[in-house]
């Protein structure tokens, strides 16, 4: 079985551009399973009704998040009413929304985690105590995880602390394709991090001018998505669904 996971889709030019390639792609990588992180697919960041709709109607199985989870304030009722909607399972109890989602596909099924890092990040829950919970409570082998993390250390230490305990761990949030994919010694396929779904010629998405100018002069900018030729960048990851452990990973970035 093959799954194919899509770094952040940053506002409505990603969502666009990934709306016009994602047919060839899953054709091109023969995509049983799609993902998405779409914490930054609404204008401005986070996620709205809209574009989690579009998201959905691309095909994605599952849309993942992070630190931008609860922006919009439409966050509460859209985790409420879609249930292929998760965000990071480390946020504190009593937090709207779910960290998991299981997806029922007939012969299998197969268990999708999102999980947020704490090194330069928000002060959430432990990540490595609750994914030792969750673990208990699934009842699937097939497990991949959305780890939306700062720090490269984190990841790699998660990575690590993970091999042979689920199938693939996808980095996310820096938003800059890591050329580190590999299958660790335990069967579990492992990216630092996917990269981004938007503008290419962009600071993270958003236009390099105003970016350029805050970090040169500290001052107040008001960002802007960039116009600049997209690109998508994702992995995607071959499993044996009866042990759980992933067969290949292949980045993906296509202009």
């Amino acid at each position: 079985m093959r799954l194919m996971f899509i770094g952040d889709v940053v506002g409505a030019v990603g969502c666009r551009f990934l709306a016009s390639k994602i047919h060839d792609l899953k054709k091109k990588y023969n995509a049983d399973i799609l993902i998405v992180n779409g914490e930054n697919s609404a204008t401005g960041n986070g996620i709205t009704n809209q574009s989690a709709d579009m998201l959905t109607g691309l095909g994605a199985d599952v849309i993942t998040t992070g630190n931008h989870a609860f922006k919009r304030h439409e966050a509460q009722t859209i985790f409420d009413e879609i249930p292929h909607l998760i965000r990071p399972a480390n946020f504190p109890e009593g937090a709207y929304g779910r960290g998991y989602y299981i997806l029922d596909m007939g012969r299998t099924r197969v268990a999708v985690i999102n999980l947020m890092g704490v090194a330069f990040m928000d002060s959430l829950d432990n990540p490595f105590t609750v994914i030792d919970g969750i673990l208990k409570e699934i009842d699937t082998q097939n497990i991949f995880l959305d780890f939306h993390a700062e720090a490269t250390a984190e990841k790699k230490a998660m990575g690590y602390y993970l091999d042979g305990k689920v199938t693939a761990l996808f980095g996310t949030h820096t938003h800059v394709q890591t050329a580190d994919e590999t299958i660790l010694s335990g069967g579990t396929a492992y990216i630092t991090d996917v990269g981004m779904t938007g503008p290419e010629e962009s600071v993270l998405g958003v236009d390099k001018e105003p970016a350029i100018l805050r970090m040169r002069l500290h001052i107040p900018t008001r960002f802007t998505e960039a116009q600049t030729p997209c690109f998508i960048c994702g992995a995607a990851v071959e499993f044996d669904e009866k042990t759980g452990r992933a067969c290949s990973i292949e980045r993906i970035c296509e202009r």
